[in-house]
């Protein structure tokens, strides 16, 4: 039985980024509240060789984006990693949902074995399309948006798992 491809995709990057635009009204709430400056959330970062907060969103939207275009004949959007602000931060998580809402099953069927090679600086990788979803895909999506929750989290904002997580229901 081929791979649901469609089902693993499009809900869990819908999911993930509901849950992060949310994490980013959190934050500006919060920093409002205590007066801080939005930079200093925004810029944040757990530690100095990780990307800040907004390289986190950057990461999550490039990661869910370039997978579709890569596992479809649909181009990605190209999104320069210029955002200065949470307003641009929020902008570019509904750019990349709007691409993601074009996807339809149909532009996923197959895609389980179609052939996807990343060319890192030091490594070339050779995946077929359902290992690279679930062996390179979702673990860099979830590690780039828990990455953000962590860095909210460790400045202080009010978040919890279900904040991550989302409604169950």
């Amino acid at each position: 039985m081929p791979l649901p491809m469609y089902a693993l995709i499009v809900p869990a990057f819908n999911r993930g980024f509901t849950a992060l635009d949310g994490l980013l009204d959190k934050a500006e709430a919060f920093a409002a509240e205590r007066g801080m400056p939005l930079a200093e959330l925004f810029e944040a970062r757990l530690a100095p060789d990780m990307l800040p907060l907004s390289g986190q969103v950057q990461r999550a939207s490039d990661t869910a984006k370039n997978a579709i275009g890569r596992l479809t004949t649909l181009e990605a959007p190209r999104l320069p990693d210029d955002e200065q602000d949470f307003a641009a931060l929020h902008e570019r998580i509904a750019r990349t949902v709007a691409f993601i809402e074009t996807v339809k099953p149909e532009h996923l069927d197959g895609s389980e074995t179609r052939e996807v090679t990343l060319n890192f600086p030091n490594l070339k990788v050779t995946f077929s399309g359902a290992d690279y979803l679930l062996k390179f895909v979702l673990p860099n999506f979830y590690f780039h948006v828990t990455t953000a929750y962590d860095i909210l989290r460790h400045k202080g904002v009010p978040i919890g798992k279900p904040d991550f997580i989302g409604r169950l229901g």
